[in-house]
């Protein structure tokens, strides 16, 4: 081995980076008194310790080195001296070994006491690759879990499990006509954490909500661990690009997975805990996460690293955007009040380097902010659960629901019209990873969480709503109102101006078994089984000609609201719709382009028991031909070509269905 120089180093860029015939290691610490780097060979085997010099080591707040002398493969870990003085938020503690914030990859087991950052000049060949950048008004969201998509042997594929496992899903996904996959939380993360009510009883952390290297792929994801982590996520992205797919990260920038006065040390708590997070009285950790931590967002320094690591996943991985979650987290200042500018999000939306990408909000967290509709600018899209619920109470029959469910599927101008952000700033679902599946909600089995905490009511169907569940098991009348409901729901989602996300696996009916809150369910309740996507290939096959349709059809997904010239509402028999009655049965007459004979009509009977007879008026060219039918089995459900004239234009809707006709 080539003898090892130890060298004062730059304080800029953070992280490592290759410097000459070595790496340089530069890291932020304002209140240690001293910083060490442990460096270990590509085995595992501690090398050397390095006591890094105050007065040669150090610029302001960073400590720097560098190491001649070393390659890729090696790696480090960092120990930081100081006071131990938690009532004034210092927790340094020189028996931790510390993972370096820029972590760019982790090996060894990410534990407190194992984890290392990998040093590497890590390349790969791009071979061109460009971002799809598909304009919002084309783009439909695939939400899925990277492991749980392919792990069960049902998927077929040979590296289940993997960032490679989403490559051979590749055509499955082009032909559901998918243009941007969000993937849950991919950053390096604990595999299992200690809840404070089991101390003795570690919890698989399936979900991956509690990163501990924001930089850093997660490793269990890969095939081999080291620069195979980068390599194999870089080969995913560049596959789902040269397929017209775009990569949103579900990026967790709230809390870390340090948890608590009584968590675990991995990074931040000991290189600077009163930076990194919000304290309160006496040192305490401040927690509007519901996981005992809040990362102190809006600190410059913490702001810095947080734009750098956008910045890098961009640069570097290529990723098409991200969605934030527990973002109102995002907009609070240190002292924890929500800010009337936040400069973190502020300088998220206009960083010149992250211009180009998806910005998507979840616009509240677990202390009570909900700013729905609020984020700042033009450049944020948001999860809009009001979407999600007012739709579900629509077609489980609650009384009045008619306005709110016009609303919605008109693009939440009450929401979204303020700043002209236009409809395009809804992310619209009816389900997500949070919640019960849409096979799960339309059977109401909603009640077998197992290990995990009490599920959040808020998500739960609305008391008192009947989809059924009373009827006896395996009743045929019982399961084929499940499937309309269901394809009610994938219909109002794909028909409804705003951005569509599609829970993965709802298009084929994936169950959880009831689980609401399957975080730490690494088995096959949350599993995708495959199987079900050809016991179900006729919902499989609604969903893709609902997605064909929408596109055939841009009125639906335009990108500004409809005004009274573009939608005509109608009611049951001819009248007025009752937005406020108890049937929740209504119509509109879409005009699809000013210049050509062309229209849309949409017609919904949220009634759990009572058909709906409407007279339609005179198409605006041609005839009246029916292209969606809920009630109807498949292939009657949805038309692949054109259908005949409809014979009558009085049409009679049974219970909890929608129609769609055509005239051109």
């Amino acid at each position: 081995m080539t003898a090892l120089t130890v060298e004062p180093g730059t304080p800029l860029p953070l992280g490592a980076s290759e410097a000459s015939d070595g790496f340089n290691i530069a890291v932020v610490s304002r209140h240690a008194t001293r910083v060490s780097v442990l460096l270990f060979d590509p085995a595992g085997a501690l090398l050397q310790i390095i006591a890094l010099d105050p007065a040669r080591h150090r610029t302001g707040d960073v400590w720097h080195v560098r190491i001649a002398g070393v390659t890729d493969g090696y790696s480090y870990a960092l120990r930081a001296e100081g006071r131990w003085a938690p009532e004034e938020g210092h927790r340094f503690d020189p028996r931790r070994l510390l993972l370096d914030p820029y972590a760019v990859a982790v090996v060894g087991a990410p534990r407190p006491d194992e984890a290392r950052a990998l040093l590497t000049t890590h390349r790969f060949d791009w071979g061109g690759d460009t971002m799809p950048r598909h304009p919002w008004r084309e783009t439909l969201i695939y939400e899925t879990h990277v492991r749980g998509f392919t792990i069960h042997l049902s998927s077929g594929v040979a590296h289940g499990g993997c960032f490679i496992g989403v490559t051979e899903m590749i055509p499955y996904l082009q032909a559901l006509g998918i243009t941007a996959v969000e993937l849950m939380p991919v950053q390096e993360a604990p595999e299992w954490v200690i809840l404070p009510e089991a101390p003795d009883r570690p919890v698989r952390d399936y979900w991956g909500y509690d990163p501990i290297a924001f930089f850093a792929p997660r490793s269990s994801y890969a095939t081999a661990p080291g620069s195979a982590t980068l390599t194999e996520f870089k080969a995913m992205v560049q596959a789902l690009h040269k397929a017209g797919i775009e990569v949103i990260l579900d990026i967790v920038f709230n809390h870390t997975a340090e948890g608590g006065a009584d968590g675990p040390t991995f990074s931040f708590r000991g290189l600077d805990n009163s930076i990194y997070y919000m304290l309160g009285a006496m040192g305490s950790f401040s927690d509007y996460t519901g996981c005992g931590n809040t990362l102190n967002c809006n600190h410059p320094i913490v702001r810095s690293m947080l734009v750098d690591c956008l910045r890098y996943w961009v640069m570097e991985m290529h990723v098409d955007g991200f969605r934030f979650d527990l973002a109102a987290v995002l907009g609070r200042g240190e002292d924890g009040a929500l800010l009337a500018n936040p400069p973190l999000l502020e300088q998220i939306a206009e960083d010149p380097v992250l211009r180009g990408t998806k910005l998507i909000a979840e616009s509240w967290d677990a202390a009570g902010a909900f700013q729905l509709g609020e984020m700042p600018g033009d450049r944020w899209a948001e999860w809009n659960s009001r979407f999600r619920d007012d739709v579900r109470r629509f077609w489980q029959g609650a009384p009045g629901a008619a306005g709110a469910f016009a609303t919605r599927l008109c693009g939440s101008e009450d929401l979204f019209g303020g700043d002209a952000k236009g409809p395009l700033g809804s992310i619209n679902f009816i389900t997500c990873h949070d919640g019960p599946t849409l096979n799960d909600w339309a059977s109401d089995d909603l009640s077998h969480n197992q290990t995990q905490l009490a599920p959040d009511a808020s998500l739960s169907p609305i008391s008192g709503a009947d989809t059924g569940a009373s009827a006896p098991p395996g009743d045929p009348s019982l399961e084929a109102m499940r499937a309309r409901q269901c394809r009610n729901m994938l219909a109002t989602l794909l028909l409804a101006r705003g951005i569509p996300m599609l829970l993965g696996g709802d298009e084929f009916l994936r169950t959880q078994r009831g689980n609401t809150n399957p975080w730490d369910q690494d088995n096959e309740i949350s599993w995708y089984d495959w199987t079900n996507a050809t016991k179900h290939a006729d919902l499989v096959r609604f969903v893709r000609r609902l997605v064909a349709f929408r596109r055939a059809h841009p009125v639906l997904s335009a990108d500004r609201f409809y005004t009274a010239r573009d939608i005509t509402w109608i009611g049951p028999h001819g009248g007025a719709v009752d937005w406020h009655g108890p049937d929740n049965q209504l119509g509109c007459i879409i005009h699809e382009d000013a210049a050509a004979p062309a229209a849309l009509c949409l017609l919904f009977n949220g009634s759990p028991n009572r058909p709906a007879q409407f007279d339609l008026p005179l198409p605006p060219a041609g005839e009246w031909r029916l292209a969606i039918d809920t009630s109807a089995a498949s292939p009657h459900d949805v038309a692949d070509t054109s259908t005949e004239p409809l014979t009558s234009r009085s049409q009679i809707l049974p219970p909890r269905s929608l129609f769609v006709l055509v005239s051109r």
